[in-house]
């Protein structure tokens, strides 16, 4: 429910020096040097449950600063000590975007996609944007990741993500998103250049043929590893004289296109698709909270950093600022922690 609490007391917010944390990657998201057991945090935060109101800030200051293993132990002795789930006792604490943000965070990132998932491909909203997850989640993470994100899926939908694909997205959309969550790319950099422009030039005779939904379109997208394909599309620009997604965008401005537009951005730059999302969530009216909240707690362990410079060359401003100014309250608090800031 929403904290009362603030409104009778003033409790100075936990301070923990700037040298205690530590952050791994090109990820945002600080970590403590030295860790509480899992005990411990699931003590503090059964107490920031209890009594008038909630401590929300206590719930930041725990799980804001903790990576996807730490939360998994967490969950655990949560359920284990206290005979509930953590995130069934954050949906009967929190509201809101804060509360929406908090519990994606607090699932594993593979059952937060699969659920993520879900709600896109049963929305009744239609078209492109609603369908950003899938591409994300396919062409913006580790075969492992996908791999995790479909066997959660089955686990907690009773069918597949593919069944729910073809029976909620229209042809030949569908024929793009069944071949991309269904692949299982090989993860090393290997790089044949020779293969590169061979399948330039056939993604070349697609795009000048409007045949965007080939099989060898599909093929070239689901199977290659992300190293070739972004070879591939060097090879493109360099043989005939345009990025690939700016031919795709001269061919048509229609669903296909823009989704495989979205998909070739997100293989060969995660960190632009990424601060895209961002900007669109948060410039012009109103703010998109749930397109915000997707992008930061998907890559605040992952690339953020990448993210926050691509969005200084795109938007020349800081994305750290937009989201500062652009949110409020415990959501603001909690998004700023994620990007490593201070609250």
């Amino acid at each position: 429910m929403k904290s009362f609490k603030k409104l009778f007391t003033s409790k100075p917010k936990p301070h923990i020096p700037e040298s205690s944390f530590k952050i791994g990657g090109m990820g945002s998201l600080k970590v403590l040097d030295v860790i509480p057991s899992p005990e411990d945090d699931s003590h503090k935060l059964k107490k920031a449950f209890q009594g008038f109101g909630t401590d929300e800030d206590g719930i930041i200051e725990i799980l804001g600063h903790r990576d996807a293993n730490q939360r998994k132990k967490i969950r655990e002795t949560y359920h284990q000590l206290y005979n509930e789930t953590l995130v069934d006792a954050l949906k009967s604490e929190l509201s809101g975007d804060f509360g929406k943000a908090v519990i994606l965070w607090t699932y594993d990132p593979s059952e937060r996609d699969a659920r993520l998932a879900n709600e896109a491909l049963k929305s009744k909203k239609k078209g492109i944007k609603h369908l950003e997850i899938i591409v994300e989640m396919s062409c913006a993470s580790s075969p492992q990741h996908i791999v995790a994100v479909r066997q959660a899926y089955c686990t907690l939908f009773d069918h597949s993500v593919e069944e729910d694909i073809v029976a909620s997205v229209p042809p030949p959309l569908r024929k793009i998103l069944v071949g991309l969550v269904t692949s299982y790319r090989y993860d090393k950099e290997v790089v044949d250049t020779d293969v590169a422009n061979l399948e330039a030039d056939r993604l070349h005779e697609a795009i000048k043929t409007k045949d965007l939904a080939h099989d060898d379109v599909v093929f070239i997208l689901s199977t290659r590893n992300f190293y070739q394909l972004r070879t591939t599309f060097e090879c493109y620009k360099k043989k005939h004289g345009n990025p690939i997604d700016k031919d795709i965008e001269k061919s048509g401005k229609g669903d296909l296109e823009s989704l495989l537009r979205m998909v070739m951005l997100c293989i060969d730059s995660p960190e632009k698709h990424f601060a895209e999302v961002v900007g669109t969530s948060i410039i012009g009216l109103g703010t998109d909270e749930d397109s915000l909240t997707r992008a930061i707690i998907s890559r605040a362990e992952i690339d953020m950093m990448k993210v926050k410079s691509e969005y200084l060359n795109i938007y020349k401003s800081s994305l750290d600022d937009a989201v500062t100014g652009d949110t409020s309250g415990d959501y603001r608090n909690f998004l700023v922690t994620l990007l490593g800031g201070k609250i």
